[in-house]
């Protein structure tokens, strides 16, 4: 039986006995399969210490090649004992997954940096894998905003994605609490806005506070490398610079993107607590010249499709109060401020439409009327998907109550700083990303789904490790795996993979939630969070 993760569509056993992978295996190359031989060489040649020499294309060893009779990310891998191991994809990301799914096949020695015996020779099983993904956008949004994750910790949350065949990293580089971005004309962007004095510990009602700076930002070439990192593995990063709302770093180090009639946004400075922040930005030519001038930067480092430029959480009181922007509302003729947010956006969309770019944005993007060509994240539930996908706008699902990995995984009082509702790991493997109600046409416009961490109270490596393992593994199966109705999934035979899964992320250094609850270590007693009783809504 397979202990692959994600499932795959289909598994043949053909016969007993495995291939050999022993220094005499060569690994030969089709043009157009060069990412999948670099990794290849670099993780298996590292966890084997194997030289995998280049080979010939009908050796016996393993081989990567295109077969455009499949899906662009689709693959077979094939393992028999005269022909060796050959992977086929649809398309360069094809072989990638389906060398993927070799690794797994290896056991959990393959995810190790060295070998564990030197010497000893791994075998792979005979068998025939074939498989596609369900979902083109298989994404996962990490939140370094609030919580500054260093560089290197990017870089291994993209091996991480890549080993659950996810493909999209939403990549949420500013808030009120940091801005995490260089951008060369705006410096202040990262001098001042990059930092702050003091930060909550735990939810925002709780008493504690970490009195020393926390921040950091990526230079321009950190996010070249990541980027490229990223593209290495197939791995698409999508920026996210949130507009209008959630902008307090950047006012503080630009006090004039402000509404200054309202606000002394002077004396404004990078925000240390968590919510949502009351100052927003000023819908003035100053702001859209100034975000223009950030986009321009941005669309240079990231070639995504997508941009996010957020849209969520935006409070209009400042607005309301702002004769400035009453003035506004009035010069261009609007309903009010949901109008005048709506505008906003718009503008971006045209934008980046000019450039060859599409916008997307939290589900808030509806109000007051959706960007033409917007892209919808959908987070506040399924409404705002089912409303993008009927108006012929594309969609990712990633509803808070069913995706938000900082939402506690169970009811148990250890469970460190618990948020939100309980999602334990069944209850990510019975996600559903489309909605029933759809019609097959609107439901194409569901792109695929994405599981969001956000880092308020995960302040570390260990505490997102924690949050996000095991259940990533499970979303990751949603995401690729065409799987039955939710009632009707086999969980059982999902645990029972997770089984081996687990010895994986143990050689890959994961802090993952033992099935048994926290470690002594990964519990937080005494620190204040915002549990929410009972089960989330369905809508």
């Amino acid at each position: 039986m397979t202990e692959l993760i994600p499932a795959p569509r289909a598994v043949e056993e053909p016969a007993h006995g495995a291939v050999p992978l022993d220094r005499d295996t060569t690994l030969w190359a089709a043009p157009g399969t060069e990412t999948a031989e670099r990794w290849l060489r670099a993780t298996l040649g590292a966890a084997f210490a194997l030289p995998l020499r280049p080979g010939a294309q009908d050796s016996a060893g393993v081989r990567l090649l295109l077969d455009d009779a499949l899906e662009p990310e689709a693959y077979r891998l094939s393992v028999n004992r005269d022909r060796g191991v050959e992977i086929r994809g649809g398309g360069p990301a094809g072989v990638f997954w389906g060398a993927q799914s070799l690794r797994q096949l290896l056991g959990p020695e393959a995810f190790r940096r060295a070998p564990l015996r030197p010497g000893a020779t791994p075998g792979i099983p005979y068998q025939v894998v074939e498989d596609a993904p369900r979902f083109r956008w298989r994404g996962m949004m990490l939140d370094v905003a609030r919580h500054f994750m260093p560089k290197e910790g990017v870089l291994r949350y993209l091996d991480l994605m890549a080993a659950h065949k996810l493909n999209v990293l939403h990549f949420h580089l500013t808030d009120d609490q940091g801005w995490r971005v260089e951008i060369k004309r705006y410096p202040k962007l990262t001098e001042t806005g990059s930092w702050r004095a003091r930060t909550k510990y735990g939810h925002r009602a709780s008493p504690l506070w970490e009195d020393k700076p926390h921040g950091g930002f990526y230079t321009q070439d950190d996010i070249r490398e990541i980027v490229a990192y990223a593209t290495e593995r197939h791995i698409t990063v999508v920026p996210e610079i949130d507009v209008p709302g959630h902008s307090q770093a950047a006012i503080a180090a630009y006090p004039e993107l402000g509404n200054t009639d309202v606000v002394d946004t002077a004396s404004l400075t990078v925000w240390d607590t968590w919510g949502v922040c009351e100052n927003v930005l000023a819908p003035t030519d100053t702001t859209l010249r100034f975000y223009e001038g950030v986009f321009e930067e941005l669309l240079e480092l990231f070639p995504s499709e997508f941009v996010h430029i957020g849209g969520d959480e935006c409070p209009k009181g400042q607005w309301q109060r702002s004769p400035a922007a009453q003035e506004r509302i009035k010069e261009l003729g609007l309903a009010g401020e949901d109008e005048l947010q709506s505008w906003f956006i718009k503008h971006f969309d045209r934008w980046l439409t000019a450039r060859g770019r599409r916008l997307i944005g939290w589900d808030e993007i509806l109000e007051g009327g959706l960007a033409e060509g917007a892209a919808v994240s959908s987070w506040r539930g399924y409404a705002g998907g089912v409303a993008a996908a009927r108006a012929g706008h594309d969609v990712v699902m990633c509803p808070e109550q069913r995706v938000y990995l900082d939402h506690r995984q169970d009811a148990g009082e250890d469970e460190p700083v618990p948020i939100g509702f309980v999602r334990t790991l069944e209850d990510v493997y019975r996600f559903e990303p489309v909605p029933p109600e759809l019609t097959p046409e609107e439901a194409a416009h569901v792109l695929g789904t994405q599981a969001n961490v956000w880092t308020e109270v995960l302040e570390n490596q260990a505490r997102v490790d924690y949050q996000v393992f095991p259940r990533l593994a499970a979303f990751a199966e949603v995401a690729w795996s065409a799987l039955p109705a939710p009632g009707a999934r086999d969980f059982a035979d999902f645990e029972r993979r997770m089984t081996a899964h687990y010895r994986r992320l143990d050689a890959l250094g994961v802090g993952y939630r033992p099935p048994a609850g926290p470690l002594p270590w990964q519990r937080r007693p005494g620190v204040l969070g915002r549990p929410i009783d009972g089960p989330p809504p369905n809508k």
